[in-house]
């Protein structure tokens, strides 16, 4: 079993700071509206994004998480694929260069399983031919922002707390033709929707955000299929005891790409402290 100092929320903030430290600022996307519709069934049609994206089998996925502090804005970016019947995904999250100009960090392997979440190449301590393993229930935003990386499934899962959602209109992500919607979702209803897998860490995000309240911009398209969301979340750092801003954005593409995901033997996973 990990040790339990690897699950504190406090170690994979600090993973995501990198040094650079969390502040985050985000702003929303989209073309100019041709239409304007809200109601029922605007809500709907994004609350049914998950069974879309899980009767599509899985796909490509581009993250990036845009941060900021003390002037200095920093994007942490990942790839990798995902399979949202299975809930499972590797990606590869990049770190960006650090402000005194230090050599460039080396990519972090994610491996996203139902409740938990595993990183290669962590550092801080941790040999590099370790595993860490992070309970996603135990830490307080649920892996929706510490890992630099928003689970694509939990990404498109709060989109069944929408609450307030409005058609902008047609534009297009990287080519494709879609549908764009603005809105906020509710974590907490959420939480209360989603799988069991799912529902301990989304839980835990309701309760450690600063808000339960999360705008976003996604973009659908014709098939009902998720392209692109952008969500603006926003917590409480208890190391700088302020309130964080970061915008996450997950692109999907190259729908029904093969995903394989090997979780590592547990004589591969650290058990060891982590280094703040």
């Amino acid at each position: 079993m990990v040790a339990q100092q690897q699950e504190r929320p406090a170690v994979l903030v600090a993973f995501v700071a990198a040094g650079l430290m969390v502040c985050g600022t985000g702003c929303s996307g989209g073309a100019a509206a041709e239409d304007v519709r809200s109601g029922p069934s605007t809500v709907d049609t994004l609350r049914q994004t998950v069974a879309v994206l899980e009767r599509a089998g899985s796909a490509k996925a581009s993250t990036s998480m845009e941060m900021a502090t003390g002037g200095t804005r920093v994007t942490i970016r990942g790839q990798g694929v995902y399979d949202f019947k299975k809930q499972t995904g590797r990606l590869k999250v990049l770190l960006p260069q650090d402000p005194a100009g230090t050599a460039e960090h080396r990519p972090i392997t994610e491996l996203l399983v139902p409740g938990a979440l595993f990183m290669k190449n962590r550092g801080a301590g941790v040999p590099a031919d370790k595993w860490v393993r992070v309970a996603t229930a135990r830490l307080t935003d649920g892996n929706l922002v510490t890992g630099g990386a928003t689970d694509p499934y939990a990404a498109a899962e709060l989109l069944r707390g929408a609450r307030s959602v409005t058609y902008v209109g047609r534009t297009e992500v990287a080519g494709v033709p879609v549908r764009h919607y603005r809105g906020t979702a509710d974590l907490g209803a959420a939480a209360r929707d989603a799988p069991e897998g799912q529902r301990a860490a989304l839980r835990a995000a309701a309760k450690g955000f600063a808000t339960t309240a999360v705008p976003f911009d996604a973009y659908l398209d014709d098939q009902g299929r998720l392209r692109k969301v952008r969500h603006r979340f926003s917590f409480v750092n208890s190391q700088r005891k302020g309130t964080v801003d970061v915008a996450s954005t997950l692109l999907l593409y190259g729908f029904g790409s093969p995903v394989v995901v090997r979780l590592p033997d547990s004589s591969d996973i650290y058990t060891g402290k982590i280094a703040e």
